[in-house]
């Protein structure tokens, strides 16, 4: 836990929930292990969602499609979500969720490897919630910063995985090395990258919030820099 867990179970306490039918949806996620975003991580989404009053969204990562549920509820009646998923056990997880919820007009699922399929897509998106495969965030991201209109948000969830990316490369279990590096990475690359403006915050297990402030945005050299850097450590 990034935070101390005697103040997140407070944090937590003062929860008003999400509605009856998304709370019941999570008990059952909690309760077959399956992963959804922490209760401070949809606060936090939910004032976001508030703030930016996003149109169009596009979400990496839709699971049993509890986050996409929880943006269509917090967001107006005109807004569309496209949710791209590839684990086939989840989708029809999703689609009936999404039509219990009542959203299925509002969420549009797309069935694949999301790599693939954000390049078949054309912008622009108001904002971008990254919830995938940790390894693959750093590859996702030319496609993403294509995709965003200028002045949109790219949130990426869990980039602090559970207090390991402070730790030295040897303290990391050699199973996670990997996405420990390439993480590392990716939050080197939205920090020094000319264009994009990002704040690290320690809510759920970590999101970067990322604004992008101009077109034609460049991550090659700030890529080759994250290497150096991690490679170092």
């Amino acid at each position: 836990m990034v935070i101390d867990e005697r103040m997140a179970v407070y944090i937590n306490s003062l929860d008003t929930g999400n509605g009856a039918f998304l709370d019941a949806l999570e008990r059952e996620a909690v309760a077959q292990e399956i992963p959804i975003i922490r209760k401070d991580m949809q606060s936090f989404l939910k004032v976001l969602l508030a703030m930016h009053a996003p149109k169009r969204i596009l979400e990496v990562g839709t699971a049993v499609g509890f986050s996409a549920i929880l943006m269509a509820q917090n967001t107006a009646p005109d807004c569309r979500i496209t949710t791209i998923e590839k684990y086939e056990k989840r989708i029809p997880q999703a689609r009936t969720n999404f039509a219990a919820a009542g959203m299925e007009e509002k969420i549009t699922l797309l069935e694949g490897d999301a790599l693939e399929l954000m390049r078949g897509l054309e912008g622009p998106y108001d904002l971008i919630f990254m919830d995938a495969a940790k390894g693959q965030y750093l590859y996702f991201l030319p496609d993403a910063l294509r995709l965003l209109r200028v002045g949109g948000v790219l949130i990426s969830d869990n980039v602090l995985q559970d207090g390991d990316i402070i730790e030295s490369h040897y303290a990391v279990e050699r199973r996670n090395r990997t996405i420990y590096k390439r993480m590392r990475e990716y939050l080197y690359v939205l920090k020094h990258t000319d264009g994009l403006l990002t704040s690290i915050v320690a809510v759920g297990d970590g999101a970067a919030v990322t604004v992008k402030q101009k077109d034609g945005i460049s991550i090659g050299d700030g890529q080759k820099a994250a290497v150096r850097v991690t490679t170092e450590e």
